[in-house]
């Protein structure tokens, strides 16, 4: 890809223009890296994968340093929808199929194990994320509804999962006040969290753990020598022993094998003023929703009464001009009664996501290792991925493994292509959303 995505659409070392970043304080800053040093272990990327690997590593008492192109937290770790959900982009009878009964069930722990390290985690260090509970999957169409209905069941007949709870007329109408959806299903296992709080909690534990984090040090190159790597930043160079790529949608062309099964795409957010009581009556009950929409709308309050939410297509890698208006459209038909609300924080995001909206963890060679690809569901699974990674960096490779098996095909096209097959999809997506096909 000739467009490099880490300078694309936001200015060098600064956080974009979000509530997020008008609410939160950020750590350091950490210097840039200068001069040759060198390590046991390089984390490329200061997101949610990155961070909790250095965490984990420092925490083991492994020499561990962290190198971020522009400030933690910046990419899409500080930009989502801060839904923290259950399972992966694919359902469990999807997973029993192409895995197994047992590599499934194992999976199910994992995600599990995500949502509880998630939560463990913010609440250690990063109080000030406002952890909720609650996530309602709300459907357009009674056929999804049925499918909903029918996946809660599963899950807790076959995985004893009894958080799941089935809304349909006045119940549905006591989280969400919508005329859009015939239903839904809240999780109250599942929950919401301010993402860039949380992430300048896992920098602030990472350091204090021992990992040594430095920003706006954008990896150019990573170089073979001998058993080991040297990682090249244009102010200076580290030699390690093992070196992580924890890049998501910002790889560009570090890893080619990793690239060619990840796609970055972007998404929209943008944060009304605070709504006062219109608030408490749009969404009482104080869950966090994600839609049936392929091109999916997710929303939620923050806790002065305003409503983030995200949605709207992208048909390339710049950023639209006018975000908010982007976003307004399906803002409002989800809440018509919010039409025209004053709109404050507006802002894009790149995350990246698979042809099987399934995680890629892989080992490209020897000493390198990469976990990307969370279609949406990264808040969870790359606090996990970090976990996971700092194990098998100390040869419990276990998960990793398991993980890796996840089917990822690579995209058709190439690099050169994918721009225009991006469109092409979403495109295709967006008018199946319209006509509820």
């Amino acid at each position: 890809m000739a467009l490099n995505l880490l300078h694309a659409n936001d200015r060098p070392g600064a956080y974009p223009d979000s509530w997020y970043a008008a609410t939160a304080t950020p750590p350091g800053p950490y210097a840039p890296l200068e001069g040759a040093r060198q390590a046991q272990v390089c984390v490329i990327g200061g997101g949610y994968t990155g961070l909790s690997t250095a965490l984990h590593l420092a925490r083991a008492g492994v020499d561990v340093v962290l190198l971020e192109a522009q400030r933690v937290g910046f990419g899409a770790s500080g930009r989502n929808g801060g839904q923290v959900g259950t399972g992966f982009n694919v359902g469990q009878k999807r997973l029993e199929k192409v895995m197994g009964p047992d590599a499934a069930r194992r999976l199910w722990q994992l995600s599990e194990e995500a949502k509880s390290l998630t939560r463990r985690l913010c609440a250690d260090h990063a109080s000030d994320a406002e952890w909720r509970p609650g996530v309602v999957h709300a459907c357009w169409h009674k056929a999804e509804l049925a499918d909903e209905i029918a996946t809660a069941h599963y899950l807790r007949d076959h995985y004893g999962h009894d958080t799941a709870e089935v809304l349909e007329g006045a119940a549905l109408r006591r989280l969400i006040d919508s005329p859009a959806y015939v239903g839904g299903v809240v999780d109250w296992s599942a929950g919401h969290l301010h993402p860039l709080r949380y992430a300048f909690g896992l920098a602030r534990a990472a350091a204090e753990a021992g990992a040594i984090l430095h920003e706006t040090s954008e990896v150019i190159d990573i170089r073979r020598e001998g058993r080991r790597r040297r990682v090249v930043t244009a102010q200076g160079d580290l030699l390690a022993d093992t070196v992580i790529l924890a890049c998501n949608g910002y790889l560009g062309g570090l890893n080619r094998k990793v690239g060619r099964r990840v796609m970055p795409i972007n998404n929209f957010i943008a944060v009304t003023e605070p709504l006062g009581s219109r608030a408490e009556a749009i969404l009482p009950g104080g869950a966090a929703v994600a839609d049936s929409k392929f091109v999916v709308n997710y929303f939620r309050l923050s806790h002065d009464g305003r409503l983030i939410f995200g949605g709207g297509e992208s048909y390339g890698y710049r950023f639209p001009r006018d975000i908010a208006g982007q976003v307004r459209r399906p803002l409002e038909k989800v809440f018509p009664q919010l039409r025209d609300v004053p709109i404050t924080h507006a802002w894009g995001g790149t995350l990246a996501i698979t042809m099987s909206r399934l995680p890629v963890f892989a080992r490209p060679a020897k000493g390198l290792l990469s976990a990307s690809g969370y279609s949406g569901h990264g808040v969870a699974l790359a606090t996990l991925a970090g976990r996971v990674l700092a194990d098998a960096v100390q040869g419990q490779t276990e998960d990793f493994d398991l993980l890796a098996r996840l089917p990822a095909p690579p995209f058709p096209g190439g690099a050169k292509l994918r721009a225009p097959l991006l469109a092409a999809a979403m495109s295709w997506y967006s008018l199946r959303d319209r006509v509820g096909i």
